[in-house]
C-alpha cells in the first residue's frame, strides 16, 4: 500500500518507458471478462442510437454515462460527430466501412510480438435493424453463439464454423451459463415480428453436438405471468424462468416444470432477475408504499427441488445491481434514488449474511459501466470479476482489486491519459490479476497482468495485432469480451443487419 500522502495507485509520466509497453508514447494505464453482456432494450430500459465508428456500424442499446463518454471520444478521434451531437447539414457524406479481413489476411500482416488472431465475418441474411449478439458459451474446443435466428459454434483454434442450428423464430434471451454437459435453454419470440412480440418459446440446444431437442411454449394465465419481458439461468440441470412478476424451474433435460419459485411476501416482493453457474440466486424487488423503506432480496435457490438455502435482504432504500459472483456470492447495491452515485460491493457468506460490504467510490471506480439497470440480465457487469478472495474492479481509466475479506485496495493502476476501458479478466496467481485494455481506432489493445505493487509488476500477456485495432475498437467500445484459457474473444453488443454496413461478429487473440 502507498503511504498516505502518496495516491493510491502508481503512475509513471507518460513518456517513461513501461516494462514491456509498446505503446508508451501513448501514456501508460490500467485496463477489463466476464462475458456477459450489455442486455438490450427492455420497457424499462432508454434507447439511444450509437454510432461504433470504427465498425461503421449503427447499434441501437441501453446506454451508461461511460458508453456514452466512449462512444463520444470515439467520434472524437476519429473525426467523425458524436451520436449526442447531431452532424451540420454541411457534414460530409459516410464513407464507405472499410474491407472487413480475412484471417489469412489478418495472419499476413502479424508483425513480430503480436498475438495471433481470427475474425468471424457472419453473412447472415438479417433483417435491416439493429440485431443483439446473445451471450457467448464455451464447451470443449468450442465458442458458441446465439444471434437472431442461429446458433453457430466455432472452433476456438481458428474461428472455422463447425455447426449450426437454425430457429423457428428470433431469439429473446439467453442464459449465461450452460449446464455441466453442454446443454442451453434458449428463450425464443412466439412470431417474428419486431414488436408485439413475446417471448414464450423454450429450445433446447445441446452445444457439444449441435442439435436441437425439446421445444415447448410457457404458460400464460394473465395473473403477473405474462411473457413480454423474462429473464432466464442455468444452474445445475435447471433452467430458471422470470416472466413478468412470476418464476418457476424447468428440467433442462426434458423441459418439465420442476417446481414454481415460491413468492415471499405476497403482494410487496416479486421476483425479478436470476443468476446462474454454480449456485442458482432469485432477485426480488419489494416495492412498498414508501420508496426509502423499499428493499430487494437475494435467494440461494437448492436448483434441484427449489428449496431456499438463505436469503439477504438490502437495508431500506437500497436495491440490487448486479451479480458479480455466484460462489462466493458478491452483488452491487445502489441508494434508488441517487443510483450508480451510490454504490457499494457487497461480498455475503454461505449462510447468506454480510461478510464484507466495500466502496469503491473513494477510488473513482463506476458501477458496471457507471449505470445501474435493474431490468437487464443480473450477469452482465463487464467491469468486474471475482476469485481467489478478490474483486477486480475496472473502468474507463483504471483497474483495483479489493480483498473480499478485509475490503482493502490490494493494488491499483490508473491511466491519465485517453483511455476507453479496462476490463478485468482473470484472477491469477499471487493475487495478481489480467486484464483487458480496449485500444483505439489507431492504436491496439492488450491484455496485461498486474498485481501487488501496481504499475511496476506489469507485463503484456497479449499484444494485440495493429491491423485489427480499427475493427477491436469498433467491436469493444460497446460489446462483450471473454477470456478462455489464454484466448481473448471480443463480440460487438450487436448488428445492424443493413448490408452497407456490415460488421463482424467475433474476434479472438491468442498467443
Amino acid at each position: 500500500m502507498s503511504q498516505s500522502h502518496e495516491p493510491w495507485y502508481k503512475h509513471r509520466p507518460p513518456n517513461w518507458p513501461v516494462p514491456d509497453n509498446p505503446y508508451a508514447s501513448e501514456g501508460y494505464g490500467p485496463p477489463p471478462p466476464r462475458p456477459r453482456r450489455r442486455r438490450w432494450p427492455t420497457a424499462a430500459a432508454g434507447l439511444a442510437l450509437l454510432l461504433l465508428v470504427g465498425a461503421g456500424a449503427y447499434v441501437l442499446g441501453e446506454r451508461s454515462e461511460a458508453d456514452r463518454a466512449r462512444a463520444d471520444r470515439a467520434g472524437a478521434e476519429s473525426g467523425a460527430p458524436s451520436a449526442t451531437a447531431p452532424p451540420k447539414a454541411s457534414a460530409r457524406p459516410t464513407p464507405s466501412p472499410t474491407r472487413i479481413p480475412t484471417t489469412a489476411e489478418i495472419a499476413q500482416r502479424r508483425m513480430a510480438g503480436e498475438a495471433s488472431a481470427w475474425i468471424v465475418d457472419d453473412r447472415t441474411d438479417l433483417p435491416r435493424r439493429n440485431i443483439p449478439t446473445e451471450d457467448l458459451w464455451f464447451v470443449g474446443d468450442t465458442v458458441v453463439q446465439a444471434v437472431y435466428k442461429r446458433v453457430v459454434a466455432h472452433r476456438l483454434s481458428d474461428g472455422a464454423e463447425l455447426w449450426s442450428v437454425d430457429l423457428p423464430t428470433p431469439v429473446c434471451e439467453t442464459p449465461v451459463n450452460a449446464t455441466p454437459d453442454g446443454k442451453v435453454v434458449i428463450v425464443l419470440k412466439n412470431v417474428e415480428a419486431w414488436t408485439g412480440t413475446h417471448c414464450n418459446q423454450l429450445q433446447m440446444i445441446d452445444l457439444r453436438t449441435g442439435k436441437a431437442g425439446w421445444h415447448k411454449k410457457l404458460t400464460e394465465t394473465g395473473a403477473g405471468d405474462d411473457t413480454i419481458i423474462v429473464d432466464s439461468a442455468i444452474s445445475g440441470g435447471t433452467v430458471a424462468i422470470v416472466q413478468s412478476m412470476k418464476a418457476a424451474g424447468y428440467s433442462v433435460a426434458d423441459g418439465k416444470k420442476l417446481y414454481d419459485i415460491p413468492m415471499e411476501n405476497p403482494g410487496k416482493c416479486y421476483p425479478g432477475r436470476v443468476a446462474g453457474g454454480t449456485r442458482l440466486l432469485v432477485l426480488a424487488d419489494c416495492a412498498i408504499t414508501a420508496l426509502e423503506k423499499a428493499y430487494d432480496q437475494v435467494r440461494e435457490l437448492d436448483p434441484a427441488t427449489g428449496k431456499v438455502r438463505w436469503r439477504y435482504r438490502t437495508e431500506p432504500g437500497r436495491r440490487i445491481g448486479q451479480v458479480l459472483s455466484v460462489a462466493p456470492a458478491v452483488i452491487t447495491t445502489a441508494h434508488r434514488e441517487t443510483h450508480a452515485e451510490d454504490w457499494r460491493v457487497v461480498a455475503l457468506g454461505p449462510d447468506g449474511k454480510v461478510r464484507r460490504t466495500i466502496d469503491p467510490r473513494p477510488k473513482g471506480f463506476k458501477h458496471c459501466g457507471d449505470s445501474v439497470d435493474t431490468s437487464a440480465n443480473a450477469q452482465s457487469c463487464r467491469e468486474a470479476v471475482v476469485g481467489g478472495g478478490l474483486v477486480l474492479l475496472g473502468g474507463t481509466d483504471r483497474v483495483g482489486a479489493y480483498d473480499l475479506g478485509t475490503g482493502k485496495l490490494v493494488w491499483g493502476v490508473k491511466d491519465e491519459a485517453t483511455s476507453y476501458g479496462y476490463y478485468p479478466l482473470r484472477v491469477g496467481p499471487g493475487r495478481t490479476g489480467i486484464v483487458y485494455q480496449l485500444g483505439t481506432s489507431g492504436k491496439p489493445g492488450r491484455v496485461f497482468r498486474v498485481g501487488p505493487g501496481g504499475v511496476d509488476t506489469i507485463k503484456d500477456v497479449l499484444r494485440l495485432p495493429a491491423s485489427t485495432a480499427r475493427l477491436e475498437f469498433g467491436m469493444g467500445v460497446v460489446g462483450e469480451n471473454a477470456y478462455v484459457g489464454d484466448r481473448l474473444v471480443i463480440t460487438p453488443a450487436g448488428l445492424t443487419g443493413d448490408d452497407a454496413r456490415h460488421e463482424p461478429r467475433m474476434l479472438s487473440f491468442a498467443p
